[in-house]
């Protein structure tokens, strides 16, 4: 028996870059998608995207989301509509299915792939008991005839009534979607369509169209286990005896079969205190720095062992251009590491450590959803939980390194935050204790804590657990991920999906690159490495 060329199915994260390679195919007139959009797209809805792979090759690409009937057939822009690109005003409860992405390798073109594309929508709105489909529709034709037609208007009253050619449009109107309207500025980069698009609307025929009953989500269980390390920072002989300590912590954890467990940042500080005299600042950044492959190995091993996903809180690690990073390894129960490196080295440990900034952060595919990572002052800064919940994070781990109360605050204040505004889980993990011998470990001050929104299916005081100040522990607590897709679409407050995109977006740099040596003045006082 022949094996089949052509496959159409549910797009996966892992055909992000196949997905990223097709767009620049078949647009060459439009900016590409980003990586992080892609991902963010997938995890947003992934049932509602589709790829059709001929002969082993991605050669077609849609993309949809679930959209109230108020929002999706009113005046929008395409940015406003999608969330910048990455599908995050996805709303479970939505009675539209809206797609904003089809596009098909020009090679391949001509063999119907648009058309199945299609089939796989519709057949997903039927499924789901949908009103039906809408999106905007492309004009390219619009530009060339624009001197000779009376607005876009009248050119899709040509175009309907067969006076003038628009493949684009043709397409949708022989795959029975009506015409309801013209939608202004709706892409501006599409400069063929003049910016503008056609409202396109199917209307699903096994539905009452005048039905106002809203779906509702329902309040399911999808439950995760995270275990958080409030970790003593004490001597040790030799780098085996570090390890025997955070292995024992892996081992609690497995044993109370967490999915997750979270360390501080900075927990291989410990590793100085086996060094035959105490370091200098830059001295002990090398000598740890060294330690890194053997920490990698070491967290991967015990994360296949004991079937357990391990966030590594953060070790300084040499980069191939020599500079050193503050990385939180990440290492999946499936074998895989990933690494995300803090982006906001905090004064201390610029002007103490020299250590730089990372220049990237994105979600981490785990078996129980996308993560993110954000390392102590990092989560001060709203741009990066925005960035990995728009990718589609729902637990968002802080591991964290301060000496005192004010730093601690600083940083604890601002994850609740995060969870209140990204309406997601944070999980924080700080040091206790103290290195005497070891610089810029003199204290520490720690409360280690599991984070949740503020709306009724959380815990009273948006605390799932925390542990006591100051002691060392393992801190563990259940978190229901489908009480996140509630109260994005059902809570008290929308944070997510009333934002204002037609005011104000975060626009990244993909493309940015750090480095340059740090010139600032030394801080003012010589505190803790992470500091807050």
């Amino acid at each position: 028996m022949t094996k089949a060329r052509l496959e159409v199915r549910q797009a996966k994260p892992g055909d992000v870059a196949a997905i990223a390679a097709l767009v620049r195919r078949a647009y060459d007139d439009l900016p590409p998608y980003t990586r992080s959009e892609l991902r963010g797209q997938l995890n947003n809805y992934g049932e509602g995207c589709f790829l059709a792979v001929l002969d082993g090759k991605v050669v077609g690409y849609c993309a949809s989301m679930r959209l109230r009937g108020e929002l999706a057939l009113a005046q929008h822009s395409w940015d406003s509509i999608t969330g910048n690109g990455y599908g995050s005003r996805h709303d479970p409860a939505g009675d539209w299915l809206y797609g904003y992405e089809l596009c098909v390798d020009p090679k391949v073109r001509g063999t119907r792939i648009g058309r199945r594309l299609y089939e796989e929508r519709r057949a997903l709105a039927e499924r789901l008991e949908l009103k039906g489909i809408v999106f905007g529709g492309r004009m390219p034709n619009l530009a060339r005839v624009w001197r000779r037609v009376d607005g876009p208007q009248d050119y899709l009253d040509r175009v309907v009534a067969g006076k003038l050619h628009d493949p684009v449009l043709r397409f949708q109107l022989a795959n029975g979607f009506e015409p309801i309207g013209i939608l202004e500025n709706y892409l501006p980069e599409d400069r063929q369509s003049r910016a503008f698009a056609v409202q396109m609307v199917w209307r699903n025929p096994f539905v009452d169209q005048e039905d106002s009953t809203k779906p509702r989500v329902p309040r399911g269980v999808e439950s995760v286990r995270i275990a958080t390390c409030q970790l003593q920072a004490r001597a040790v002989k030799d780098y085996a005896e570090f390890i025997r300590q955070i292995e024992y912590f892996v081992d609690v954890a497995a044993d109370y079969e967490a999915d997750f467990i979270l360390f501080p940042e900075l927990f291989t500080l410990s590793l100085l205190s086996a060094e035959p005299e105490e370091l200098s600042s830059k001295q002990s950044i090398e000598a740890l720095s060294r330690y890194t492959p053997k920490i990698r190995k070491a967290l991967s091993d015990m994360a296949l062992n004991y079937n357990i996903n391990i966030i590594g809180g953060s070790h300084p690690t040499r980069m191939p251009d020599g500079d050193i990073h503050n990385v939180a390894y990440v290492c999946l129960r499936d074998g895989s590491i990933h690494e995300q490196e803090k982006i906001h080295p905090t004064p201390n440990e610029a002007y103490w450590w020299n250590i730089k900034g990372g220049d990237s952060i994105d979600v981490i595919q785990t078996d129980c959803g996308p993560i993110g990572v954000l390392i102590c002052y990092d989560s001060e800064f709203p741009e990066l939980a925005r960035r990995l919940v728009d990718e589609g994070a729902r637990i968002i781990f802080v591991p964290f390194c301060t000496d005192s109360r004010q730093g601690y605050m600083r940083v604890r204040y601002c994850a609740q935050a995060r969870a209140i505004e990204n309406q997601c889980f944070v999980v924080m993990s700080g040091n206790v204790g103290n290195l005497p011998n070891v610089a810029n470990m003199d204290i520490q001050y720690a409360q280690s804590c599991i984070l949740t929104p503020c709306d009724f299916p959380f815990a009273r005081d948006g605390i799932a657990a925390e542990a006591s100040e100051n002691v060392e522990t393992l801190t563990i607590s259940d978190v229901n991920l489908a009480d996140i897709a509630w109260a994005r679409a059902e809570g008290t407050v929308k944070n997510l999906a009333d934002r204002r995109f037609d005011l104000y977006r975060i626009e990244w740099d993909e493309a940015s690159k750090g480095g340059g040596e740090h010139t600032g003045a030394p801080p003012t006082t010589r505190s803790g490495p992470g500091g807050g």
